[in-house]
């Protein structure tokens, strides 16, 4: 598949696993560590939305609403740190992941409700998503908010996302290759 049509498809990855050649489901690292900051990248909102199950990397977390204004720029927070390999730009990355509308909490993606993780390449995705998931560790959970202008932005991508919707990420980084 050429990179300008996966970059389209991620994250939004209907039936993703067969388009990508998504691998068997894997295991995050057993040591975990939980983390509370956030990294805002730019100014944010005081509160990120509030990730049900946060620390539970054996089930897909759940995503609550934002709080008005919503960010601007990239958001991230690690909700588990983990111990393995760390992700860098160029990286194919293993994920499990569940992604929500920033105003309603509203799921609109989730490799967990297709039963596998999701495989790909940091540079053929969205640009938010790819630099939420630079730096992170293997075994580790992110929650990445991000705005528009690193998302869909003005074009949206009907049906599932908006024009100019800040998106919501909860990402398990399960491998780094």
């Amino acid at each position: 598949m050429c990179p300008s049509v996966r970059r389209f498809l991620l994250p939004l990855g209907v039936a993703l696993g067969v388009l990508l050649g998504a691998c068997g489901s894997s295991s995050p690292a057993s040591t975990t560590t939980v983390a509370s900051s956030t990294t805002p990248t730019g100014p944010g909102p005081a509160n990120p939305p509030a990730v049900s199950g946060a620390t539970d990397l054996h089930g897909k977390p759940g995503i609550g609403a934002g709080s008005s204004p919503a960010p601007t720029s990239l958001e991230t927070k690690d909700l588990v740190v983990g111990s393995g390999t760390v992700a860098a730009a160029t990286s194919t990355v293993e994920v499990q992941y569940v992604g929500a509308d920033y105003a309603n909490g509203k799921d609109f993606d989730s490799s967990w409700q297709r039963g596998q993780p999701s495989t790909f390449p940091l540079n053929e995705v969205v640009p938010g998503f790819s630099q939420g998931i630079v730096g992170m560790k293997v075994g580790g959970r992110r929650e990445i908010v991000i705005p528009p202008a690193l998302g869909y932005g003005a074009a949206g991508r009907a049906p599932a996302v908006g024009p100019d919707e800040t998106l919501v990420f909860v990402v398990d980084l399960l491998a780094v290759q």
